[in-house]
């Protein structure tokens, strides 16, 4: 097992920690990042089941707009 690599677990709790640090820290320009994690936690953790993003589907959406945009 690498120990260099975070896991899931692990960051269940790691992530909500961080997120209160910040709101007790009054920094009000992370609130855009914090709402985006809070709103995608789910998905964000999910990462770590088998390290795959959806960067193939986003590549796909930005081909597609590129050839509307090129009609």
């Amino acid at each position: 097992m690498r120990h260099d690599v975070a896991t899931k677990p692990i960051d269940f709790t790691k992530l909500p920690k961080w997120h209160e640090k910040v709101n007790q820290s009054g920094f009000k320009s992370f609130g855009t990042i914090t709402r985006t994690i809070i709103n995608h936690y789910q998905t964000i953790l999910n990462y770590f089941d088998n390290r795959s993003t959806n960067t193939p589907a986003e590549s796909f959406n930005a081909k597609i707009k590129a050839f509307g945009s090129s009609c």
